[in-house]
């Protein structure tokens, strides 16, 4: 699943932000392991970084919050929702954070490391020429906009 499908982009194209934020997410046996929450940008390097994942709870209460890297989602072909192929055990035992929580530091390429290595995923950053923190020059200065 490290590539997105040439049908599915196809089918796509290009897909507002609006459209995705609160598209249910579905696992590889359809089960329902959330929604989106949030999509969080790397305005540096022109691309989306993470999807924040909303997943537990009952009617928004109790929902924990998982960032996951984009490159591990890939559209439906067939009905409108976003699957991620990892099972409700492992997302239960992924790094996450509750809304009320200070949410990461997004530019902070160690914690993004251990994220991408969650997933089974190389960060992005590994194949820039620029090995710093994300969209940032120093990691915590990203501000309210950065989290």
């Amino acid at each position: 699943m490290n590539t997105t499908s040439e049908k599915s982009v196809a089918m796509y194209g290009i897909v507002r932000a609006s459209k995705i934020i609160g598209e249910t997410v579905v696992n590889s046996q359809s089960e329902n392991i959330g929604k989106i929450h949030d999509l969080v940008i790397d305005a540096k390097k022109n691309r989306i970084a993470y999807a924040v994942l909303s997943s537990g709870g009952f009617l928004g209460i109790g929902n924990k919050l998982f960032a996951i890297p984009w490159a591990v989602f890939e559209f439906s072909l067939t009905e409108n929702n976003l699957i991620l192929n990892v099972d409700k055990e492992k997302l239960n035992n992924a790094p996450g954070f509750e809304e009320s929580d200070e949410w990461p530091d997004f530019s902070d390429t160690l914690w993004g490391e251990i994220i991408y290595k969650y997933y089974d995923y190389t960060p992005p950053w590994r194949h820039d020429n620029d090995h710093g923190n994300m969209s940032n020059e120093s990691a915590g200065s990203a501000g309210r906009f950065g989290t």
